[in-house]
């Protein structure tokens, strides 16, 4: 029980810090570097996550746990390279702006600000989904799961998309 409460504790901590980390780090500039390769590559693991959850989805149920952990563990490394080359391009080049007009524009930015509140939201429920189903917690997890999953697939998806509607006006 005690080591439970000091995962609950980091979990907390890193959903706290790390989304205001990552909108600090739009404050900082760093020049000399040229990364602007990178999008493509982390929209791309995005979409792999996407994948890689579905996947693990087909996995549970089909009551293979030990494929659906490690699937679970691939995506949480993906999320993690996402994270880093997301934070390294937006530390050295500057924002692109979406260049859409009429409806078009709206979606974009209704699926980009539900995308961003998303992405910070879900932090806490995959890391407490996995904790309680590394510990063997199956039904805090199976609970938790439910929101959990469909979350983090519309993370991964709508940042797939968000990458596609803006790639034009890179």
């Amino acid at each position: 029980m005690i080591q439970e409460d000091r995962y609950r504790r980091i979990i907390l901590i890193i959903s706290i810090v790390l989304p205001l980390a990552v909108g600090a780090l739009f404050l900082v500039e760093i020049e000399g570097f040229d990364l602007t390769f990178l999008p493509t590559i982390y929209a791309s693991i995005n979409g792999l996550t996407a994948i890689g959850l579905l996947a693990a989805l087909i996995a549970v149920k089909q009551k293979n746990f030990i494929l659906h952990e490690r699937i679970i563990k691939f995506c949480m490394a993906l999320s993690v390279l996402f994270l880093l080359l997301y934070v390294a391009y937006h530390a050295t080049s500057e924002s692109t702006h979406f260049g859409g007009e009429g409806s078009v524009k709206y979606i974009y930015y209704l699926i980009l600000i539900t995308h961003v509140i998303l992405s910070i939201a879900v932090i806490p429920f995959v890391l407490y989904s996995f904790l309680f189903g590394i510990t063997k917690q199956l039904e805090k997890h199976k609970k938790l799961v439910r929101f959990a999953f469909p979350l983090w697939l519309y993370v991964a998806v709508s940042g797939l998309v968000v990458y596609l509607m803006i790639s034009p006006y890179y």
